[in-house]
């Protein structure tokens, strides 16, 4: 506990990391604060929030942090955002000339300019599917149903999102942590206490006299879900790597030893994404059944919509482990890391330079990416098995999945700048050990 309480007098004593922390604290404040601003023209008693928790419109909602089901300024959130953040990396993958601008300073400025444009023609077209949903859920809330409404609900879900997105890169810029992946944690801790209370109730209510013991024994495994996900985030293979002998010096000749060190390879280098991606490739078979009748159909999809079910199961953890292989596929270039070696004078011992090297790690990668991925699967089916245990599906949803993925990769993100930002300055770290490793900064 003393510790505890060294390493905050630390943190605090340092006025830079202190106003980084209170300027963080203060925007997600604001966030909070604009979750819960209701859009004009709607009737805020008359809100329908039965949003089901499992659904597409369920993710939805989490991203947003709640803002989506109280039909607030913010309920597009920060995921159109995201979503011009990924086609912009896969089109980088795919158009050469994208992927040489994001090498240059000035090739990432214009990324990152064409990344809001379209982030504003993404967010036009969901907020008009918004107030389709709106419509649909909560017509009666709708005050005056125009022409003049629609424009201005579609301006401002716009701006909002705008706003929410200048609020990430502001406390990347001038905060501490990923500005993004904290909005979205911000969300779903939010939802913690109410899904807590909810569970306790629920439990001391139908279980009688056990129901605190069962109660508490969801949280002992909730615990060592959490240590598990941690294992999983920092996992890493580490490939030696030697650095041949050099000559340097422009008057005077030095030579300077070889140096050792390491390739660390991620066990789980596409982080939550492939989740998600499993998630909305389930959501797409209710969608196209919506438009037909046969009783055949509705049957597949009530399975295939149902977290309980067995198929469900089984074909969520086969689409996150293709997912997983698909994902680092796009994002890790061993061609590229072996030609960066060689540029640098570097390899790995007893491997050839070149082909040799990048078929060595791309084989290493191939290995350690299915042990990562068949983990990331059952982390992913947890929140369907925990509400098959008759757990609340708020509660249910913390156990792994999304949500917890989210919370800890950030919050061990965090936590490994301010132990930098300690170090750099000669006070212990957070840990005794005196480090933490983070996850790797794929956009969500």
């Amino acid at each position: 506990m003393k510790k505890i309480i060294d390493t905050l007098k630390n943190i605090w004593s340092i006025d830079e990391l202190k106003n980084r922390i209170i300027f963080t604290l203060t925007l997600l404040l604001v966030y909070r604060v604009g979750c819960h601003v209701v859009l004009p023209g709607i009737n805020p008693n008359d809100i329908s929030t039965s949003t089901s928790q499992n659904g597409l419109l369920g993710l939805f909602n989490m991203f947003a942090g709640g803002a989506f089901n109280n039909a607030s300024i913010f309920a597009l959130g920060i995921m159109p955002y995201i979503s011009a953040s990924i086609a912009m990396q896969l089109a980088q993958i795919a158009i050469p000339q994208l992927q040489k601008m994001s090498k240059e300073e000035s090739g990432r400025k214009k990324i990152n300019l064409i990344t809001r444009y379209v982030t504003v023609a993404v967010t036009l077209f969901q907020s008009i599917g918004y107030i389709t949903y709106l419509r649909s859920q909560n017509g009666s809330a709708i005050i005056n149903d125009n022409m003049l409404w629609v424009i201005s609900t579609v301006v401002v879900l716009t701006t909002g999102t705008l706003f929410v997105m200048w609020l990430g890169e502001k406390i990347t810029d001038k905060g501490i942590g990923n500005g993004t992946s904290l909005i979205i944690t911000a969300g779903i801790i939010a939802r913690l206490p109410h899904s807590f209370m909810q569970e306790l109730q629920s439990q001391t209510q139908g279980a009688g006299g056990g129901g605190l013991l069962i109660f508490l024994i969801e949280i002992a495994f909730m615990v060592v879900i959490i240590m598990a996900i941690i294992m999983l985030v920092q996992g890493t293979r580490r490939i030696p790597l030697n650095y041949a002998r050099r000559i340097v010096g422009a008057t005077s000749v030095k030579d300077v030893s070889g140096s050792r060190d390491f390739i660390p390879i991620k066990v789980n280098s596409a982080g939550v994404m492939p989740i998600i991606f499993a998630q909305a490739m389930l959501f797409i078979p209710s969608t196209v059944v919506g438009f037909s009748n046969s009783d055949t159909a509705q049957g597949i999809v009530k399975h295939l919509s149902d977290p309980g079910s067995m198929w469900y199961n089984i074909i969520y953890a086969i689409l996150v482990i293709a997912f997983t292989y698909l994902y680092t596929a796009l994002i890790f270039n061993p061609n590229q890391m072996a030609d960066d070696l060689k540029r640098n004078n570097g390899f790995i011992p007893g491997i050839k330079p070149g082909t040799d090297t990048a078929n060595y790690i791309g084989a290493i990668m191939d290995r350690i990416t299915l042990p990562g991925a068949i983990f990331l699967a059952l982390i992913g089916i947890l929140p369907g098995l925990a509400q098959q245990m008759k757990m609340t599906s708020g509660w249910a949803s913390f156990y792994g999945g999304t949500s917890m993925l989210i919370m800890v990769g950030v919050v061990l993100d965090t936590l490994q700048q301010i132990e930098s930002q300690l170090l750099m300055r000669h006070y212990d770290g957070l840990m005794k050990t005196g480090r933490i490793t983070g996850r790797q900064p794929v956009q969500a």
